[in-house]
């Protein structure tokens, strides 16, 4: 019996993960619990438990009278008489351990000692697998599709199911049973019926992770990632900066023949990725997250946070994009609040002049400048 109860502990430590010391703890309260069922109280029952051979002992601690007519509390006291029986050296006054036989249990009593280590194995197993996924909270995990609860998606996650609600799916993405997709970890709460765990599709932190995952150079710290801004499902502006002089930080994340970029564009579902260079400078930082708009000047003001910029006519709709993209991913991107205009609406803005946007020489070598009293500045 003995031998057969240790493959039970060792058989749940392997497969739930819960120590044997735990369920040790669990197999002494239930048996605690059966003596109170059984007795009616248990504030003198000991119970002892080889850790090593299983062989287990239920005693209660009885003090010695001397004789049964002394005896007030059959759990608590116990005659000369009987004493001896147990221990020939037993005198009054002795407290002496009194074994408690498990199989005289009755049925009631025998349940209530199982639905105790049922229990606590349950409650252990809630435990693993909490403290397993809390670990992975703010990562990426991959899933397996299960199934769809009415607008929301159920996903398996190996020993738990995440909940993938409809505000944290990208719009238009549409999901096979048995489908393997990424998802990222937003939070792991601890609940009576489990860990309930809640996933995202649209958080920038998954395009994040994911180049961390991808990008070799990212995840040993030579190149940073200094700023996101996503727009989920449609587009994705990420800034990017090497402590290394000798690496191209930008390069490093799209890969050779764009491999790298291309993988985890493969795994949004073609979201597409501006990976650009983080710059100190605020003027370079705008005009590095405009791109692909080409930019004639920009001017910055670190303490407002706001920047005016001046395009060429034809660049104003993609330094824009479509539906203000561009620019509003740009302006999330670098935190400042930026103004576009293109050359014309610059030139006819009042007050307007090109040295306040660009230097001394820049503004020489600018085509059309005349001279310094034929400046632009409105008429």
């Amino acid at each position: 019996m003995n031998k057969e109860l240790m493959e039970a502990l060792d058989i749940l430590e392997k497969e739930k993960e819960i120590s044997k010391e735990t369920l040790f703890e669990a197999i002494e309260n239930s048996l605690l619990t059966a003596c109170k069922n059984h007795f009616g109280k248990a504030d003198n029952v000991k119970v002892e438990i080889d850790r090593d051979t299983c062989d287990f002992l239920v005693y209660a601690e009885k003090e010695v009278v001397p004789t049964k007519d002394d005896v007030e509390d059959d759990c608590l006291q116990i005659s000369l008489e009987d004493a001896q029986k147990i221990s020939a050296k037993a005198s009054v006054g002795d407290v002496i351990h009194v074994e408690i036989k498990s199989k005289e249990f009755g049925r009631i009593a025998t349940q209530n000692a199982k639905n105790v280590i049922l229990q606590k194995i349950r409650e252990e197993e809630r435990s693993v697998i909490f403290n397993q996924y809390f670990e992975k909270e703010r990562d990426v995990v991959t899933g397996i599709v299960q199934r769809y609860v009415g607008k929301n998606i159920s996903i398996n996650l190996g020993k738990a199911d995440a909940l993938l609600t409809e505000a944290e799916q990208v719009k238009g993405e549409v999901f096979r049973p048995t489908e393997r997709i990424k998802v990222y970890v937003h939070e792991v709460k601890n609940t009576p019926k489990g860990p309930r765990i809640s996933v995202s599709r649209t958080h920038p932190e998954l395009v994040k992770r994911l180049f961390e995952a991808e990008v070799t150079e990212i995840k040993d710290g030579t190149v940073e990632i200094k700023s996101i801004a996503r727009e989920a499902g449609s587009r994705t502006k990420i800034a990017v900066w090497s402590n290394n002089p000798d690496v191209d930080a930008v390069g490093a994340c799209v890969g050779m023949n764009g491999a790298r970029v291309n993988a985890i564009v493969e795994e949004l579902r073609g979201e597409k990725i501006d990976v650009v260079n983080w710059d100190e400078n605020p003027g370079n930082l705008i005009q590095n997250a405009l791109s692909p708009a080409k930019i004639v000047a920009v001017f910055a003001d670190p303490d407002e946070k706001t920047a005016k910029v001046v395009v060429p006519d034809y660049q104003l709709s993609l330094a824009i994009g479509k539906e203000g993209q561009n620019a509003r991913l740009a302006a999330r991107l670098t935190g400042y609040k930026i103004d576009i205009k293109s050359e014309t609406q610059a030139k006819d803005a009042p007050g307007f002049r090109y040295e306040d946007y660009i230097d001394d020489e820049e503004y020489e070598e600018y085509e059309g400048y005349e001279g310094e009293d034929a400046g632009y500045t409105e008429q």
